[in-house]
């Protein structure tokens, strides 16, 4: 681990975690590719972090990982190393691969409980290296706000979160749209946290509420990967579906439906969704649109798949519903009580229903 003294800010010291994506690239002019730079020299690539006034130690992952790569098991590692450092810092930045990273931001806001200290992750869509690179501000800008406090030394943000192109959003509200653009990422069914432009401004009223301070700071790193996702399309095989749905270590499935939750309603379909949920698979339903929600009683398209036994994901991501699927499996706990919590809101991944 590494400290980067003479930080501006309002707290104290900011752990940075490097586990891997484009913005600890640079172009190596030996071999004419991007590869990873000495994550020890951060300060030489970004000088402006000299002028802060909190401590930043920096730790990196070795080997980096390619966030197409990423397993559960680096969720775990990420988590463990927070909670091994929790008491040392007052905010936490992970620099991260954006192709993943709306699901590893989503894994961390379930695995982390009770969390009174920012979490924030952020990347670039080009490497900091570059003369055009978006990662300097978002670094800066990320580091900013894990360590900003309110005038009563509170943290304005106490959840896990995505900041990208001065836009601060709930982890486990985001999705990556385009990979092109230096806005990567998008909350479509809630609001910015904080958006920077001169100033930072906090969208207070969204903000996750702290756990209290006699609460005590818990991680779980138990994930089940017997889950998978199955998107809905005209003309899918029954074959296909019947087979994926009868494999014998399947235990949850994020089923990707057209508009508010509807699904066909071909026998051979809802039979094979039937048989999986009384084997004790736990099957969630959620939107292909990017906003909106699931209202499985609205047509009788999706009040089939809630007769079957479908459990409705109302508004949450598909990211977040598959690493919510996977923490609540890996909890040990009854099919009955996966259902209820798939059901509700635990982190903040699902808007209050009216």
């Amino acid at each position: 681990m590494h400290s980067l003294e003479n930080i501006r800010c309002m707290n104290d010291a900011v752990l940075l975690i490097y586990t891997g994506g484009t913005i600890g690239m640079k172009m190596n002019p030996e071999i004419g590719s991007l590869s990873p730079f000495n994550f020890d020299q951060i300060v030489e690539e970004v000088p402006e972090l000299r002028k802060f006034n909190v401590r930043i130690d920096t730790m990196a992952f070795d080997p980096i990982i390619d966030s197409s790569n990423l397993r559960p098991e680096v969720w775990s590692k990420i988590a463990a190393v927070i909670k091994d450092n929790y008491d040392k810092y007052d905010g936490f930045v992970i620099l991260h691969g954006t192709d993943t990273m709306a699901y590893s931001a989503s894994a961390l806001s379930f695995m982390t409980a009770n969390l009174t200290k920012p979490i924030i992750f952020t990347g670039s869509q080009l490497p900091i290296g570059e003369l055009r690179t978006d990662g300097k501000e978002n670094l800066i800008t990320a580091i900013e706000i894990a360590a900003a406090r309110d005038p009563q030394g509170k943290p304005y943000v106490s959840e896990v979160c995505v900041y990208f192109q001065n836009q601060l959003f709930r982890g486990n509200r985001t999705t990556k749209y385009n990979a092109e653009h230096f806005r990567a990422f998008r909350s479509p069914n809630y609001p910015p946290l904080a958006e920077a432009g001169i100033n930072i401004h906090y969208n207070t009223p969204y903000i996750y509420p702290m756990a209290g301070m006699n609460t005590e700071f818990d991680v779980s790193t138990e994930m089940s990967p017997d889950v998978v996702v199955i998107k809905i399309f005209p003309g899918i095989s029954a074959h296909i579906f019947e087979s994926i749905l009868s494999i014998d270590w399947l235990k949850g499935v994020v089923l990707e439906t057209y508009g508010s939750g509807n699904a066909p309603t071909d026998k051979w379909f809802m039979n094979a969704i039937r048989s999986a949920v009384e084997r004790g698979v736990i099957v969630v339903n959620v939107t292909q649109c990017q906003a909106g929600s699931v209202e499985m009683a609205r047509y009788e398209t999706g009040v089939g798949l809630l007769d079957a036994g479908v459990v409705s994901g109302y508004d949450i991501t598909c990211e977040a519903a598959v690493t919510k699927l996977m923490y609540l499996i890996g909890q040990k706990i009854s099919d009955c009580e996966i259902k209820r919590l798939m059901n509700v809101s635990i982190r903040g991944e699902i808007s209050p229903k009216s």
